[in-house]
């Protein structure tokens, strides 16, 4: 049997235990693995033709809240590509809407709020989140684990910080002018707004956690625009809240963001099992700057999946070998698949890894 086969005549415990026994979640946990454990950020998503044909009229967000659909997304890159974990279908908006705020993913744009936050006002936006918002995530998560056997879920959120970016900018930046004025400006009602996203982004990882997720993975997407000093002085705070909420459960946590080399010592001490890792810094290179006693995720440039098997194969290579002296390493590209990448890269690209680091 395949580690993402569902076992059959096994009772819920001994599943639970496959589970926990999983390459993708010892490498986690800095255990002995049987070969290095593989997945792909944005795997299930616009690269699959499987996708785009489910998805074919249903709006983004409608489709995070249809847990059957939820459900069927999540394993189509299970199936295809025997990775070795599943990471949730969703978006980083999610909780957003589920608390009211009005705001819509638009098609070649991104998330677009309808009246961005700039006032002290216009926090009252900004409920707390309950299960009853997300009813649907703890029953796609249920369908899920049912379906996915031996084979961890991951779930996950955006962080306070990214999350307040979309916010207060009412869209995709470039520049984040208008979230780093509020942040040097009013430093007082930017604490307040990532302290609110903060208990929101940690109810969400609850449900997620509580409803059978076995990791989570906390995206700061933009936190690669900030200093050190901004990023230890008013982020950092409020990511170690989300990650300090959910210890308790005793699930990996792991941390990514992008253009983040200057900031990778700081987003292991936000409270990560885990720190992610995009192609811009060599692992060897990333454990030097993150210290001991933490598990790496990465970090193959996701363009080089259009280069080629031998190119991907002598570039999967190099990152392996940076790779070799890590405490714990889950191969990762630097960041998403992208949409026009040939899916059959990505199915060759995880047989090589497993057949190349088996031990």
């Amino acid at each position: 049997m395949s580690a993402n086969e569902t076992p059959t005549a096994q009772s819920p415990a001994a599943t639970r235990d496959a589970v926990q026994d999983s390459a993708f979640l010892r490498a986690c946990r800095r255990e002995p693995v049987p070969h290095t454990p593989v997945w792909f950020m944005r795997q299930a998503g616009r690269s699959l033709p499987e996708y785009r044909k489910v998805r074919e009229g249903i709006p983004m967000l409608e489709s995070c809240m249809r847990p059957e659909l939820v459900t069927e997304i999540t394993l189509q890159p299970v199936r295809r590509h025997n990775v070795d974990a599943a990471i949730y279908f969703s978006d980083i908006v999610v909780p957003l809407k589920a608390i009211g705020i009005d705001l819509d993913i638009k098609p070649g744009v991104g998330p677009v709020v309808e009246k961005p936050i700039r006032t002290r006002a216009d926090l009252a936006q900004l409920r707390d989140l309950t299960p009853e918002d997300v009813s649907y995530v703890t029953e796609a998560i249920g369908l899920l684990t049912r379906e996915l056997g031996a084979t961890p879920l991951i779930g996950f959120a955006g962080a306070p910080f990214t999350l307040a970016s979309y916010l207060v900018e009412g869209g995709p930046s470039r520049t984040y002018e208008n979230a780093k004025a509020m942040m040097y400006g009013d430093p007082e009602l930017w604490a307040d707004l990532l302290d609110r996203l903060a208990d929101i982004t940690a109810a969400f990882l609850k449900v997620q956690i509580e409803a059978g997720a076995s990791a989570v993975q906390l995206f700061d997407s933009w936190a690669g625009a900030l200093s050190p000093a901004d990023y230890t002085n008013s982020v950092l705070p409020h990511s170690a809240k989300v990650f300090d909420a959910v210890a308790g459960y005793g699930v990996p946590r792991i941390h990514f963001g992008v253009g983040t080399g200057e900031l990778l010592k700081l987003m292991g001490e936000a409270g990560a099992d885990v720190v992610g890792v995009d192609w811009r810094v060599p692992l060897d290179e990333a454990v030097r700057r993150i210290g001991p006693g933490k598990a790496l995720q990465g970090n193959l440039d996701p363009t080089v999946l259009f280069a080629g098997t031998d190119a991907v194969e002598a570039k999967t290579r190099e990152v392996l070998e940076t790779a070799k002296d890590l405490e714990g390493h889950i191969f990762n590209l630097g960041h998403g698949v992208m949409p026009s990448t040939d899916p059959d890269a990505l199915t060759r690209l995880v047989e090589y890894v497993h057949t190349r680091t088996a031990r």
